[in-house]
């Protein structure tokens, strides 16, 4: 059947199908996975990529800034073996920071799809694994300055070939990995997914045709484009320029790192240009280019096509500058370890950017890091263990409502964090608080969302990292709304000593010390004195602000307080 001539019907079963697909794939991972980062949290994405590496589907519900680069992954694989250098029953294994940008943890896995012995795409996934050996542990550690010293890389490796696997490899990961339980378990969900994910398309392209299946495909993407160039149309054509900070790199603590974003919009065409970003510095926080163009991605996403599933598509129209050098595209052998830490902030300075042209589309700031923590040790019984968890915070005031509290970042989409259960089921550690967070949320006729406090009492020797953003230049307003609170960590050590901690890397804790985190609200929106008094009295009446900030922030009249 020629392209032209693809029925409607068709492409409609095309198009759900292969999402249908990509959400099995997410499905196998999420059961079969041995660590929580993945089976809670939901750290992962999963698609289906073609043969020139552009993406036909991608799971609902996976993290944004993993938005359709699965396809770098395949494209350096095709690269390296030639297309002719795939077998039925190879995959393939892949973490390289140089292709992949991100830290190493991330680790992608692929295998080819074939059809009557022709390839026909790949099945592709990216897990985030709980450890990948290296000087590092967990979340939040400032130690490195090159990729070397973060763990194993490995770049396009066939891990199975022709459905055999390769035993050195195997052996290569697990004498190298300090969890090789956790992350060879997770390994074997990985391949298990994008078996599944292979089989699948094969059974599609086996029903209509490949030529009648990449037809559909195109038709999903042209109507995607369309749909996302009609939106970009709406927005006036101009050039909008914002500039904002974050705290520092995490070693240099007294230099601010500048995030400076130019967006041009010329009809249906949307540039974002990072040519006057920070340049990469000394320390983990940086990113590959992937980091970058998912920040641009994640941004032109929610403001263009937030509803439509992902596919090459809906980022057509968009267009992104990004020079070699700066800390969204490190050159080698930069250290990747924190490369998510600046992508909300650099989102959110997108959107700022944007709030002249588009003021009812566009929230004020949110809680803007990726915060989480890492507590590692021996337990009692001598078992290693490493606890990982995300926090929430504050999203900034919108346009016609308050920001969402206690919510992950924008660049974590709709992963979760660890039960309160679980963590203490399996780790030596009581969680002794985990509520809103009064008053961190920035004032405004909309109200900023409210970060968290999550306090944690520890019962046995260990060591934690500890990394915010957002704790020296905190989340901001728009149009006369007040900025959020700051983020911070507060230990309370067993002999009584109190600390305020920002940033730290491999702190010692001993039984009895508690260490709470309290998280960022979002900027408000509007004037604070335009906020509706029923609403001020209620957040008073519900112990979200109290009455002094009431009275500060808003004004004792429309606090309605005596």
């Amino acid at each position: 059947m020629a392209p032209h001539t693809v029925d409607p019907i068709t492409v409609e079963v095309v198009r759900n199908a292969v999402v249908a697909y990509a959400d099995e794939m997410a499905n196998v991972l999420c059961k079969s996975a041995y660590n929580m980062m993945i089976f809670e949290v939901r750290d992962y994405c999963c698609g289906l990529i073609d043969v020139r590496g552009r993406m036909i589907s991608q799971n609902r519900g996976g993290l944004p800034i993993f938005l359709a680069d699965l396809g770098v992954a395949v494209e350096d694989g095709v690269a390296k073996w030639g297309l002719e250098g795939f077998a039925e029953g190879d995959v393939l294994v892949m973490n390289h920071g140089h292709v992949c940008g991100q830290h190493l943890n991330n680790v992608v896995v692929y295998a080819p799809c074939f059809h009557q012995g022709r390839l026909i795409g790949f099945a592709a996934n990216r897990a985030h694994w709980v450890d990948i050996g290296g000087g590092r542990q967990g979340f939040g550690s400032n130690a490195t300055t090159e990729i070397y010293s973060e763990g194993l890389q490995m770049r396009s490796l066939k891990i199975y070939r022709a459905g055999e696997p390769d035993d050195t490899l195997f052996q290569i990961i697990r004498d190298n990995i300090r969890y090789p339980e956790a992350s060879l378990g997770d390994l074997r969900a990985q391949i298990a997914s994008c078996r599944m994910g292979a089989r699948r398309y094969a059974e599609l392209v086996g029903r209509y045709g490949l030529e009648t299946v990449e037809a559909a495909v195109a038709i999903v993407w042209d109507q995607a484009e369309r749909a996302v160039r009609a939106v970009v149309e709406r927005i006036p054509d101009g050039t909008y320029v914002a500039e904002s900070f974050l705290d520092n790199d995490g070693r240099n603590l007294d230099k601010p790192l500048r995030v400076k974003v130019t967006v041009r919009v010329e009809g249906s065409r949307f540039t974002v240009d990072f040519s006057e970003m920070n340049p990469q510095v000394p320390s983990p926080l940086n990113s590959g280019r992937s980091g970058g163009i998912a920040a641009a991605r994640v941004a032109f996403k929610a403001l263009t096509s937030p509803d439509l599933d992902v596919n090459e598509g809906c980022f057509k129209p968009l267009e992104v500058v990004l020079p070699e050098g700066t800390m969204l595209s490190a050159r080698p052998p930069a250290a990747l370890g924190q490369w998510s830490i600046a992508l909300p902030t650099v989102i959110d300075t997108i959107l700022k950017a944007l709030a002249p042209a588009v003021p009812e589309r566009v929230p004020a700031a949110h809680k803007g890091d990726m915060g989480g923590c890492s507590f590692f040790g021996f337990a009692p019984d001598g078992s290693r263990f490493l606890l990982m968890n995300i926090f929430g915070g504050g999203w900034g005031g919108r346009p016609h409502e308050d920001g969402e509290s206690a919510a992950v970042s924008v660049c974590q989409g709709d992963v979760r964090n660890t039960p309160v259960e679980l963590q203490e089921i399996k780790y030596p550690f009581l969680i002794e608080r985990h509520a809103l967070r009064p008053d961190s949320g920035g004032a405004g006729a909309r109200r900023g969302g409210l970060g968290i406090a999550l306090t944690y009492r520890c019962l046995a020797p260990c060591r934690g990292n500890v990394n915010f953003d957002r704790t020296v230049t905190p989340p901001w307003g728009l149009h006369g709304g007040g900025a959020g609170d700051i983020s911070k960590a507060v230990i309370e050590r067993a002999d009584g000593r109190v600390e305020t901690v920002f940033k730290a890397t491999d702190v010692e804790f001993r039984p009895g010390d508690r260490i709470t985190f309290l998280t960022a609200g979002g900027g408000g929106y509007g004037d604070p004195k335009a906020r509706d008094r029923a609403a001020l009295e209620a957040d008073v009446a519900l112990g979200l602000v109290t009455a002094q900030a009431a009275a500060r922030d808003y004004g004792r009249e429309a606090a309605g307080l005596g």
